[in-house]
C-alpha cells in the first residue's frame, strides 16, 4: 500500500482537528461580536419601568445652548487656573464647541472639472455627548462606518468616573459598549476604541494645559466638579 493510501487512511493529525476547532470557535467569537454591535440599541428619554435588567439604551446628555456665554466664561476660568462646577448641559455646550466643523466645498472655477471627493473615512465620529447620573459621567457619540461597502452607524457609549492615573486624572470606563457589544475586559479593543471611536477628537490646547494641574475631579448629583489647587 502506498504511503499516500496510508495518510488517507489515517485521516487528519490531531493538530489538524484542534486547528479546525479553533478556527470554528474563533469565528462564532467574531460572527456574535458583530452581531451584537449591530443590533440597534433603542434612544430613550428615560429608563422604560418594564425594561429587564439585561436591556441597553441610550439615553443622551442635555444640551443647555441658553447657557453658551456661561459656559465659555467657565472655560476660560478654568484655563485660568480656577476652580469650575459644570451642569450636564455646560459641558456639552463646551464639547460642541471642541467638534471641528466640515469643510466649506470649493466651488469648481468656470472650464474646470468639479474637484475629486475626499475619501470616505472607515470611521466617522460624530461630535461627543456628556450625560452625568448616578455618580458616574457617560460620554457617547454615533459613529458612521465604511468598511469594505458595507456602511450603517452605531452608538459608543461607556460609562465611568474620573480616577488620578500618574500625575494626572483620566476618564476610566467601568462599561464600553459598541452598538450592544460590550468591550471594556478586552483590553486591546478597549483601547482602541476609547481612542479612535470615542475620543478621538483631539482636545484643545487651553483645556490640555489645565487639566494635569487639577486636584480633584468630583460628581456630585448632576454637577461636575473640577477643583484646582
Amino acid at each position: 500500500m502506498s504511503a499516500r493510501s496510508k495518510k488517507i487512511e489515517k485521516g487528519p493529525s490531531w493538530f489538524e482537528v484542534g486547528l479546525g476547532a479553533f478556527m470554528s470557535i474563533l469565528l462564532g467569537v467574531v460572527l456574535g461580536a458583530a452581531y451584537l454591535v449591530l443590533k440597534p440599541v433603542p434612544t430613550v428619554k428615560a429608563i422604560p419601568k418594564d425594561a429587564s435588567s439585561s436591556a441597553l439604551y441610550y439615553i443622551e446628555g442635555a444640551h443647555d445652548f441658553n447657557k453658551t456665554e456661561e459656559a465659555t466664561e467657565k472655560r476660560k476660568s478654568f484655563a485660568a487656573g480656577e476652580s469650575v462646577d459644570l451642569e450636564e448641559g455646560e459641558i456639552n455646550v463646551l464639547l460642541a464647541a471642541g467638534s471641528p466643523s466640515l469643510p466649506a466645498a470649493t466651488p469648481a472655477k468656470a472650464g474646470q472639472p468639479p474637484a475629486p471627493a475626499a475619501p470616505q473615512k472607515a470611521f466617522d465620529v460624530g461630535p461627543l455627548n456628556a450625560r452625568i447620573h448616578t455618580g458616574k459621567i457617560q460620554f457617547a457619540d454615533t459613529v458612521k462606518f465604511n468598511v469594505f461597502s458595507f456602511t450603517g452607524s452605531v452608538v459608543v457609549q461607556a460609562d465611568g468616573e474620573f480616577r488620578k492615573d500618574g500625575s494626572a486624572f483620566a476618564f476610566d470606563p467601568d462599561t464600553i459598549y459598541v452598538g450592544g457589544c460590550p468591550v471594556q475586559r478586552l483590553l486591546l479593543v478597549r483601547g482602541w476604541v476609547l481612542k479612535k471611536l470615542l475620543f478621538a477628537q483631539p482636545v484643545p490646547d487651553d483645556i490640555s494645559a489645565a487639566w494635569p494641574k487639577l486636584a480633584d475631579v468630583v460628581i456630585e448629583g448632576s454637577t461636575l466638579r473640577l477643583k484646582m489647587p
